[in-house]
Order: C-alpha cells, then sequence, then structure tokens
C-alpha cells in the first residue's frame, strides 16, 4: 500500500476510515483501484484513482485541481460532506460533475441505552486546537455553578503521530489535571474513547475549525450523547438538525459566553431526564446508526466503484 494511502505513525480519523473501508471493499474492487485521501503523493499507473477528500481545500494541497488536465488524472473526486464540494467547487474551481460525494462512516453503537446516572458526564474528543481552550474555562466557571458535573478530555496530537505539537498546549493538560471534576486521559485507542461516549450525557464542543465534516461528532450522536457545538462548516450537517447550535464567532471571548450559555441550557436539560428528551435521543441515535453505518457506507462506495469500470 502506498505510503500516502496510510501512514504508518497516525491513527485519527482519516487513517480509520481508510483502513475500514479497504476492508469492506469488494476485493477485487480494492485491487483495481488506489484511493488516495487528501494529500497526493504517488500515482500508480496500474490502477484507476480516485481522490478521496478529507480536508478543506489549500494551495499546497489542492491548487493543482485548478487544471483540468490534473483532474482528469482521477478517475473520481469524493467529498465527505456537501459543504466541502461546495468548497472545492469554489476555491480550486472543480466542477460538481467531477465530484461525488460519501459522507463520512463509523462502526455503530447499537440501541440508545438511557442515562440514568446523578453525575452529569461532559466529554472531549477531539485535538487539543479545535476548542479545547474555549471549553476548559468554561468548564471551570460552569463547575462552581453545577456540582454534579464532570468532563472528559481525549486529546493529544499523538493520535496523529505529532506529539511534539502537544508542547503549545501542555498548559491547557495541565489544567486539566489538575481540576478535581476534569479527568484527562490524553490520546487513546478508539475502543476506548468509545466506551467512554457510551457513559457520556453531552459532547462539548465549541469547535474552532470549520471542518468538512467531523467524525467525533457522528461517534458522540450515535452513542446518544447531547451535542453542544458551533453552526460552524460542516458541523450543522454532519448533526442533522440533533445538535445544540449556537452561532460562530471569530471572537473568542464573545465564543465562549455563547458556548457557556447553550452548554448551561443543555445541563439543566440533562439534568430533568425528560421522556420527551429520551426519546429525542433514541430517534438521534437511531438516525446516525442507520445513516452513518460502515454496512451502509460500504454499499455506496462498492457501487460507486463498479459505475467507474
Amino acid at each position: 500500500m502506498e505510503t500516502n494511502e496510510l501512514s504508518v505513525r497516525a491513527c485519527g480519523g482519516t487513517e480509520l476510515m481508510l483502513q475500514t473501508l479497504h476492508a469492506r471493499l469488494d476485493p477485487e474492487l480494492a485491487r483495481r483501484f488506489q484511493i488516495i485521501p487528501s494529500r497526493v503523493r504517488e500515482l500508480d499507473p496500474t490502477r484507476k484513482r480516485i481522490l478521496w477528500l478529507h480536508d478543506k481545500p489549500s494551495r499546497e494541497e489542492s491548487g493543482f485541481l485548478e487544471q483540468p488536465d490534473n483532474r482528469r488524472a482521477f478517475a473520481g473526486i469524493v467529498c465527505v460532506s456537501h459543504y466541502q464540494a461546495l468548497l472545492y467547487h469554489l476555491i480550486p474551481g472543480v466542477p460538481y460533475g467531477d465530484m461525488t460525494v460519501l459522507q463520512n462512516a463509523i462502526e455503530p453503537f447499537g440501541v440508545y441505552r438511557p442515562r440514568c446516572a446523578d453525575r452529569i458526564r461532559l466529554i472531549y474528543h477531539s485535538a487539543p486546537n479545535r476548542g479545547l481552550e474555549i471549553l476548559v474555562p468554561v468548564f471551570e466557571h460552569l463547575a462552581a455553578i453545577h456540582p454534579d458535573i464532570e468532563l472528559d478530555v481525549f486529546s493529544s496530537f499523538g493520535i496523529y503521530g505529532w506529539s511534539e505539537r502537544d508542547e503549545a498546549h501542555r498548559p491547557l493538560f495541565e489544567r486539566c489535571m489538575t481540576h478535581p471534576r476534569i479527568r484527562y486521559h490524553g490520546a487513546q485507542p478508539n475502543q476506548t474513547v468509545r466506551l467512554a461516549l457510551s457513559e457520556s450525557d453531552i459532547f462539548a464542543y465549541p469547535n474552532l475549525e470549520p471542518e468538512t465534516s467531523c467524525i467525533a461528532a457522528i461517534e458522540a450522536m450515535s452513542a446518544g450523547c447531547l451535542t453542544v457545538c458551533a453552526a460552524y462548516g460542516g458541523l450543522p450537517e454532519t448533526c442533522a438538525n440533533f445538535a445544540r447550535l449556537y452561532p460562530f464567532t471569530e471572537d473568542l471571548q464573545a465564543h465562549a459566553n455563547r458556548f457557556a450559555a447553550v452548554l448551561d441550557e443543555a445541563i439543566r436539560s440533562v439534568r430533568q431526564r425528560r421522556a420527551e428528551d429520551e426519546r429525542l435521543r433514541a430517534q438521534q441515535v437511531e438516525y446516525f446508526n442507520r445513516f452513518y453505518s460502515w454496512d451502509r457506507r460500504a454499499e455506496e462506495w462498492n457501487a460507486y466503484l463498479r459505475t467507474l469500470l
């Protein structure tokens, strides 16, 4: 397998997606197609090539798509969201007719299990630069108001093989470790995170990045977590109206204030354990398990690749 198809060090969302896709594809299709996730490094002349975009367009990695001859090197270009397809249409100018949207996928969590613990568990399981700097002070503030909340933080660039980038966030990690109701876990295997998600109430995600999609949100919502995040990038599309969204702003203090207000309301709502809210969570889990399941997405990939033969 080409080095740009699967990093030997990283095991973030893109890498896990590629591993699972190759495991799920019709073996004959897997042999006949080279699937390149986001960054083009090597082109296999013996196979049809699929450019599987995960990132936002950038001059360094996707500027070459401005040229029709370069686009013709690929039998297909796959986007993970309609928001991302719009970005690639507007910025490098990729025609919509050259792109197909096949959204991200996960292993479903199963039937929703209502939470019944006295404590309200919040969770953050994303890179440190995607909102942890807002979440930690907001949690410190809300913890003084709500004695029954606690927070699990799974966050480190080590999951991508970039542990050196953690140094800039070390003071934030230490803040987490010294707070009596924050458990800092660093980088952990996906199965460990999934277990924590299945026991959590709220995915607290004051996202600072305009993500093209969000596997962290998909997994949290499949697990039955109420998600609180900014209406920014691909999050509104990903969350399908089940999340508690608030307007994004570049002003960090204003962002923190907005996030704190919505998270405070979410905590109060979860504490009541109302029957109608539990029914909504069950509907959320059913939707995310059905729509974002690998069983469904693998069928779509197999069907798509067959059309290119």
